[in-house]
């Protein structure tokens, strides 16, 4: 990320494409899937039927993929370089999603967030760019990969 040349307190420069970051951990337990089941009303019986989990693939009760995103966001929110760029943000304006490994009761996953596109808008002082945020598992396994793409104000914008 470039280091802004303006006061403390302005708008930091964006980051630029291959800039990554990453947070801490945290472990997904089953209260926070009976929690999330509760909140989300999706009580698919993969999540919370241990009976039932058993007899899948997963040999196991997995996390709604939709609340490790959740925790993805909330982890890559809490890091210092996200609330660096927080003066930037203006809207999340498109989210692709996938889900290529289950996450287990007891999985501790951390953020690792790359920038990977950086372009204009059409409207002047505004620039879309794209993070990719990937929950890496303890084993080193992708769980969640998403591309947030952002709208966010192009540091020449900054008031």
């Amino acid at each position: 990320m470039h280091t802004p040349d303006s006061p403390a307190g302005r708008q930091a420069a964006l980051p630029d494409v291959g800039y990554t970051f990453e947070s801490a951990g945290r472990t997904i337990s089953e209260a926070d899937i009976v929690q999330f089941a509760c909140l989300s009303g999706d009580f698919n019986r993969l999540h919370v039927d241990a009976e039932y989990a058993k007899s899948t693939r997963f040999g196991q009760r997995i996390a709604h993929g939709l609340l490790v995103l959740s925790v993805l966001s909330g982890l890559t929110t809490q890091t210092v370089a996200y609330r660096g760029l927080e003066p930037s943000v203006l809207a999340l304006i498109d989210l692709n999603c996938r889900f290529p490994k289950p996450t287990f009761i007891g999985d501790t996953v951390h953020a690792r967030v790359t920038v990977t596109e950086c372009v204009p808008d059409a409207r002047p002082g505004r620039v879309k760019v794209v993070f990719r945020r990937e929950a890496v598992n303890q084993r080193g396994e992708v769980v969640v990969q998403a591309d947030f793409a952002m709208l966010m104000r192009a540091p020449e914008a900054a008031a």
